[in-house]
């Protein structure tokens, strides 16, 4: 933004020549920021009403922006765990050393034993937080950023911004700063776009990233409809012989039951196991197939 106040004719003419640095609109934004969010409402509800917005087709998508926090104070149970078995083991250490030592070198031995317990505690406390929170992860120097995943399974401390744009003139509708990753999102953008447009009638596409069954329900249960680009099939979970694939089962949603390429039903009793076994009709198969039941 500094360099478009320097650069750009039209911001130039709104600012009047002014000319910013970027710790002066920072502060601003810091400093204003329920404005700011009403200002944006406002040329929303404007652009509405000069017609610029369509409201038929929206497009949804994510940018994610690298929080205040380093990946070393971001924390899951896990790694807190791991943390305090760390001190656990020096404290024994120095325990051992402390019995063993002169008297020349108690003090500073001491003086390790007391700095690791007050660690120690520290890391008791974010245990605490995280247990009355409900949180997976906590941040000690941005508390409402989290580790998600940016690209190519690369993780960084980040928050994931929203955008929701109008197809008509490519304006934005809505943003939302959010610390979860695109898969449990939808819904709830989709839910500011009907109060926004005042209607359902309206499609919205969003890529892979989103396409979640939770989500898609929200989408339902709201009668809007979505069209959500379909993730590639991981080749983990591809059958040998392609005609078994997932994508060749039939799932009927009524008595949750999966219909395999031969024809045979399979069923469910809600639970997660997997078993190769001589079912019946399996003997006719051509290839060996294992059937996996699940609480679908």
């Amino acid at each position: 933004m500094e360099k478009e106040c320097n650069r750009n004719v039209e911001v130039m003419w709104l600012l009047k020549q002014l000319y910013p640095d970027h710790n002066t609109i920072s502060n601003f934004r810091r400093d204003n920021e329920k404005a700011i969010r009403k200002v944006f409402r406002y040329t929303v509800s404007i652009a509405k009403e000069f017609e610029l917005i369509g409201g038929k087709l929206i497009d949804g998508d994510s940018t994610k922006f690298r929080a205040q926090n380093s990946k070393k104070n971001n924390f899951n149970q896990k790694k807190i765990t791991q943390h305090l078995e760390y001190i656990d083991n020096k404290l024994n250490q120095y325990t051992m050393s402390l019995a063993e030592a002169d008297e020349d070198n108690k003090e500073a031995i001491q003086a390790h034993i007391e700095k690791h317990n007050s660690r120690k505690q520290f890391y008791h406390d974010l245990s605490a937080q995280l247990d009355q929170s409900g949180e997976v992860q906590i941040s000690t120097s941005d508390p409402d950023s989290r580790q998600l995943i940016t690209r190519n399974n690369i993780t960084e401390v980040a928050y994931n911004v929203q955008t929701t744009v109008d197809e008509n003139n490519k304006l934005v509708l809505d943003y939302k700063a959010t610390n979860n990753n695109d898969s449990k999102t939808m819904g709830g953008m989709l839910r500011r776009a009907q109060i926004i447009l005042q209607t359902n009638e309206f499609t919205a596409l969003y890529d892979k990233g989103y396409h979640t069954g939770s989500e898609l329900k929200s989408a339902i249960d709201r009668d809007i409809e979505v069209m959500v680009a379909i993730p590639d099939v991981s080749s983990a979970y591809m059958a040998p012989d392609p005609a078994y694939n997932v994508s060749e089962f039939f799932y009927d949603v009524e008595s949750q039951t999966y219909t395999c390429p031969q024809g045979q039903l399979l069923t469910t009793k809600g639970h997660w196991y997997k078993k190769d076994r001589n079912a019946p009709g399996k003997k006719n198969a051509p290839i060996l197939v294992q059937h996996f039941k699940t609480g679908a």
